[in-house]
């Protein structure tokens, strides 16, 4: 075989051995403008309403295949605001949410189907209480652009979801609080410096122009 043939073969292999995800941006979950509330009927007389802050996490996202995409999140369950410090002491005891033993809730993509032009299925694991259930967020991308302060790379992103207390041992009070909690979350990520900045930089640049 001669040298040039060999080159050629070479750089036919590399070209269709590149990876098929290499548009896809790493991101990085912004914690001070992602939110996880929840929603759960009290006594039938109203649903109560909470929150958690504080996420953590890294998205693997590219707009254009959605079925790239990948999500790790670590939730601090001792971020829980109910607006009330005594029934959030509740809460956060053995009975419900057991914050002491089991600190954080986690959730990691196993599969992600585009939905629309901008809304997708994000199907995972959910790690609550030292249980794990399947669970599905409904996922709406708001925007993927620059940020108009800090320049960086972002998306941001509103999801719902549905669950039931009980799939994760939390059992307490049926006659008060109801089964079935609806999950609404809004979350921002910024693209990840971390790699590297040079490259980052010169792709940025290159985004812009386009």
């Amino acid at each position: 075989m001669s040298l040039k043939l060999r080159c050629w073969l070479v750089l036919t292999l590399a070209i269709t051995a590149a990876p098929a995800d290499a548009r896809t941006e790493i991101f990085r979950l912004d914690p001070v403008h992602t939110r996880v509330i929840f929603l759960v009927d009290h006594a039938g007389l109203s649903r109560a309403i909470g929150s958690f802050s504080g996420a953590s996490g890294q998205l693997h996202f590219d707009p254009e295949d959605w079925s790239t995409a990948r999500l790790e999140v670590s939730l601090p369950l001792a971020s829980l605001d109910l607006g009330d410090a005594e029934w959030r002491e509740k809460v956060l005891e053995p009975a419900f949410l057991d914050v002491e033993g089991q600190p954080e809730a986690r959730f990691v993509s196993t599969r992600v189907e585009a939905a629309g032009a901008d809304r997708a299925r994000v199907t995972g694991q959910l790690s609550l209480r030292g249980v794990s259930r399947e669970l599905v967020l409904d996922v709406r991308l708001n925007a993927h652009k620059r940020h108009p302060v800090t320049f960086r790379r972002s998306a941001g992103f509103s999801a719902s979801a549905r669950l039931s207390r009980r799939d994760f041992g939390i059992t307490t009070w049926p006659n008060v609080i109801g089964d079935e909690v609806e999950l609404m979350i809004e979350a921002e990520a910024i693209r990840d410096r971390t790699p590297t900045p040079a490259t980052e930089d010169s792709a940025d640049a290159d985004q812009e122009r386009r």
